[in-house]
């Protein structure tokens, strides 16, 4: 009996000292998506609101790329996201210089002028970084440009260390790109 009260007293010393520390920290550990795989994820759409912006941000387990599209239902959203070896402007066939270990192309098929005027939307310039985005710090992204935008289609290059698995989610307003950090669980 003694014991037994003894190894009860002690264990809840130890609860109430260190308390259930590790329960916590196991919780506090992102666990990352897996299965996301790195093939092409298209959707056959379009839309004549136009891009406006591009800007990136950072999770613990991916870094992400978001198109605004104002005003664009995301049924009209079309999108063709892949690793490319080279990033080739429509039209041109020119090639896009784009830094890193892998090149994501990312097509939004929305326009970055305005249908009516051809007057431009995003102030993007072909082949230079997107405008106000700084990726310094980023774990994934290492490079982000402008491709241009030809007959409605709107093109950029997505520089990422490797080639890892990504993400598209077409959403009102916006094409959202998330590409992983990791093949694996952990971030």
């Amino acid at each position: 009996m003694r014991r037994t009260r003894t190894a009860w007293i002690t264990a809840a010393l130890v609860t109430a000292t260190l308390g259930p520390a590790a329960a916590p920290a196991q919780a506090a550990a992102a666990t990352c998506p897996t299965g996301w795989g790195s093939q092409t994820k298209s959707r056959e759409a379009g839309t004549t609101d136009s891009v406006r912006n591009a800007r990136t941000g950072r999770s613990a387990c991916y870094d992400r790329l978001v198109i605004d599209v104002p005003g664009a239902d995301k049924a009209a959203l079309g999108y063709s996201v892949r690793y490319v070896d080279r990033l080739r402007q429509d039209g041109s066939g020119r090639v896009v210089p784009v830094s890193g270990g892998a090149v994501l192309e990312v097509r939004v098929a929305a326009p970055a002028y305005d249908p009516a005027t051809g007057a431009p939307t995003y102030p993007g310039r072909v082949g230079r970084p997107l405008p106000g985005v700084d990726l310094t710090g980023y774990r994934t992204f290492r490079d982000a440009r402008f491709a241009g935008s030809f007959e409605g289609d709107t093109q950029f290059g997505l520089g990422v260390r490797g080639r890892l698995p990504f993400r598209v989610l077409p959403l009102d307003g916006r094409v959202v790109v998330d590409v992983a950090h990791t093949w694996g669980a952990k971030p």
